[in-house]
């Protein structure tokens, strides 16, 4: 079957790989939507591991339920793709964001499991979840995305008439920032290097405002805004200067989390840190239960998935998908593959 997969740093090749076999325990399924991910950037522009078929963010249709009682074929599925060992603290406290072999084998994050920019997909049973009919394929297929908004969010701990700041206005920003605003903060302010970005912040509603982190009158100007700094910065980008603006947009006792994955080290001002008594907070991935309450708020109507969705694109659009995501100047956020088209 066709897929995209990385071919070298900043490409990807339409190949040939095989189809998923039944082995009595994993599900198979028809990928309908598969979402691009920052995560799958970062793959991409490093060019590694090459072979890699990304696609982390989906949803299908089971034509084999493997070990699953509870499905059919036919029904419509999402799913968690990490892989948790569920022996570890982590797994037992239910955290297995933060298994130590979580990442292992995640579909579509590593070789032994390819993800969805292909039409079928193998995946490990006890990770699956069904999708309710009210939902449609592209919501479902940002339901990953969404749970990582909302794990962020909740580790912020946004008291009602908070100043959020969110830094990066990518889809978690973007999602990171609609959860302050349901938490009932009273000003949400999303930073971005790209103007067009920030300006549909916005424009969707998620942001009061948004401030140009290349200015570099920033700080000054978030303390002429704030007085003391921001009560919870969220901070979505991962790279150095936005992981220090994210320690000196805060106010003293404040609450930086960062969400954003870097695969180099960076430097930041830890006396920043030390001196202003801050709390940093990690944020990876979410909970499983996280993941069940974005597919209930989507159910339900609490939120609105796809006024962040920009376009539906094939395999043979991914490579020009990535560049568009990358520009620095493009308003896109959110582009959805179908593997089938």
């Amino acid at each position: 079957m066709r897929s995209a997969a990385i071919k070298s740093a900043k490409e990807f090749e339409i190949k040939e790989i095989n189809e998923p076999v039944s082995d009595g325990s994993k599900v198979i399924i028809d990928v309908k939507r598969a979402g691009i991910c920052g995560s799958d950037i970062h793959y991409w522009v490093a060019g590694e591991p090459k072979g890699l078929v990304m696609g982390h963010e989906y949803v299908g249709i089971v034509t084999d339920p493997g070990s699953r009682d509870d499905l059919s074929v036919g029904d419509r599925v999402t799913a968690l793709p990490i892989s948790p060992c569920l022996e570890c603290h982590a797994c037992k406290s239910g955290n297995p964001q933060y298994c130590i072999h979580t990442w292992d084998t995640a579909t579509g994050l590593s070789l032994d499991s390819p993800g969805a920019f292909a039409p079928k997909m193998a995946i490990r049973p006890d990770m699956v979840v069904k999708v309710p009919d009210n939902i449609t394929n592209e919501e479902a297929a940002m339901t990953e995305p969404t749970a990582v908004g909302l794990h962020a969010s909740r580790l912020a701990d946004i008291k009602v008439g908070d100043k959020v700041l969110v830094i990066g206005g990518g889809i978690i920003g973007l999602v990171s920032a609609m959860f302050a605003k349901m938490e009932g903060a009273s000003l949400v302010v999303v930073s971005e290097t790209n103007k067009a970005r920030g300006e549909k912040a916005v424009s969707l509603g998620v942001a009061d405002e948004w401030m140009d982190a290349t200015d570099p009158n920033f700080i000054q100007s978030v303390m002429e805004k704030t007085e003391i700094g921001f009560d919870k910065v969220i901070e979505c980008c991962g790279n150095a200067p936005a992981v220090s603006s994210s320690l000196l947009t805060v106010k003293t006792g404040g609450t930086v989390v960062l969400v954003g994955v870097s695969l180099t080290p960076v430097s930041i001002p830890t006396a920043i840190a030390v001196t202003h008594e801050l709390t940093l907070k990690g944020a990876i991935a979410y909970t499983k239960e996280e993941f069940q309450t974005c597919i209930d708020l989507m159910s339900s109507k609490k939120i609105d998935m796809l006024k962040f969705l920009d376009s539906v694109v094939g395999l043979e659009d991914v490579q020009a998908s990535f560049e568009k995501l990358t520009s620095g100047v493009s308003e896109a956020v959110k582009i959805i593959v179908d593997p089938n088209r």
